[in-house]
């Protein structure tokens, strides 16, 4: 492939950067809010301990 070759989507979005500025900002805001979270080792060890086994077949009703 050409070193100076850019896809249609990778044109796009360049594109889609420019006319909106703020766009990068919104989505490390997004990252931030949904997945970069303090994780309390505590809390998991708690959440491990407390957690009970499943039934293979979940779907599966003992009588």
């Amino acid at each position: 492939m050409a070193k100076n070759f850019e896809s249609e989507i990778t044109q796009f979005l360049n594109n889609y950067k420019k006319e909106h500025p703020g766009t990068e900002a919104r989505q490390r805001e997004g990252r931030f809010r949904l997945w970069d979270k303090h994780i309390d080792p505590e809390l998991q060890e708690g959440y491990r301990i407390a957690k009970v086994p499943q039934d293979p077949y979940v779907y599966y009703q003992n009588d």
